[in-house]
């Protein structure tokens, strides 16, 4: 739904999470539909949960102050950070700034919880000319949600930049929060020594901290994020039921060592999280990245359905590999 910076375009989509028992609009979708709908004033139809068919055509982008809250349209913790880089991309291009506060799952499985939004994502789209404010004040986990992200989106430099970053440079800081509201402190300080003595063998020495941030409901999670010369990266895991403290840190320790390990500078998830900003810069863009996977194989051909742009990704599905594209330069 990020394409709905491309005014005056008609289009249908099909089978929404094909493939699963469950297919079509979830809460988070639907909301992502509409705020894109509030923000260009679109004439939509389809957009109802459950929905596999959406028709969706777009007007100029109306920068403004917009509050949202994925619960309104069923109970639920869908992510806010989806939603958030729905819009992100027409309101960059925005004339003025806008403002956003969004309700929902803050910290939630299969989306970017909010600490890698702030710290990998929007750094690497400064890079390319966007400008962004971000905080998380209240967290929401699953079932529950209720969290609370806000972010002030200032028009970007148009056009963008084009992204180029081959190698990820020296490994100059890695900082890991532990995470656990309203359940014992003591669950947090397990996650955080646990992680720590797991990379020990690190180049720098890494830095921990633990934080009880609020929320209306309990969770815990463990946020790595490895500050590199030319890049960010960053892994998260979040605790649940019946999962020892020591599992999650050693998850999400070990994510950050298969990193290292590698020689990709982007990290498997914020390559196809770029893709996008990558096909809208002006001119050519190229990244290696961690790996490849099916989710930037999908994101890269739903962009050149809409975009006159064709990336070239080399490497095969789960290998280290390199993805470029001459950017359309629209905004």
């Amino acid at each position: 739904m990020a394409l709905s910076c491309l005014t005056g375009l008609r289009f249908r989509v099909y089978n929404i999470r094909a493939g699963r028992k469950d297919p079509g609009l979830k809460p988070q979708h639907l909301l992502s539909v509409r705020t894109a709908a509030s923000i260009t004033g679109a004439e939509v139809k389809g957009d109802s949960l459950g929905s596999k068919e959406i028709f969706f055509c777009p007007g100029p982008v109306r920068p403004g102050v917009y509050s949202f809250d994925v619960g309104e349209l069923k109970s639920s913790a869908g992510s806010t950070g989806l939603v958030f880089q729905t819009i992100l991309p027409p309101l960059s291009f925005g004339d003025t700034p806008s403002s956003l506060k969004i309700r929902g799952g803050t910290h939630v499985e299969w989306s970017p919880p909010a600490d890698y939004i702030k710290e990998v994502f929007l750094p690497a789209i400064r890079l390319m000319g966007a400008e962004v404010r971000f905080s998380n004040p209240v967290l929401g986990y699953y079932p529950i949600g209720r969290g609370e992200i806000e972010a002030e989106v200032r028009p970007a430099k148009r056009p963008l930049r084009p992204l180029n970053i081959k190698a990820r440079g020296r490994l100059l800081e890695v900082t890991v929060t532990s995470a656990a509201s309203n359940l014992p402190e003591s669950i947090a300080q397990r996650q955080l020594v646990h992680a720590l003595s797991r990379l020990k063998g690190l180049s720098v020495v890494p830095e921990g901290r633990v934080i009880l941030p609020p929320s209306p409901g309990r969770g815990t999670y463990l946020f790595i994020l490895a500050r590199l010369e030319n890049i960010n990266a960053g892994f998260s895991v979040l605790g649940a039921r019946g999962k020892r403290a020591e599992t999650v840190s050693e998850e999400a320790a070990e994510s950050l060592l298969h990193y290292i390990e590698r020689d990709g500078a982007v990290d498997k998830h914020l390559s196809d999280q770029m893709a996008l900003f990558m096909a809208l810069a002006q001119g050519p863009s190229s990244i290696t990245v961690e790996e490849v996977t099916n989710h930037l194989k999908t994101n890269i051909h739903v962009i050149e359905m809409f975009l006159p742009v064709k990336f070239c990704l080399s490497g095969g599905l789960g290998e280290t590999g390199s993805l470029d594209v001459t950017g359309c330069g629209r905004g």
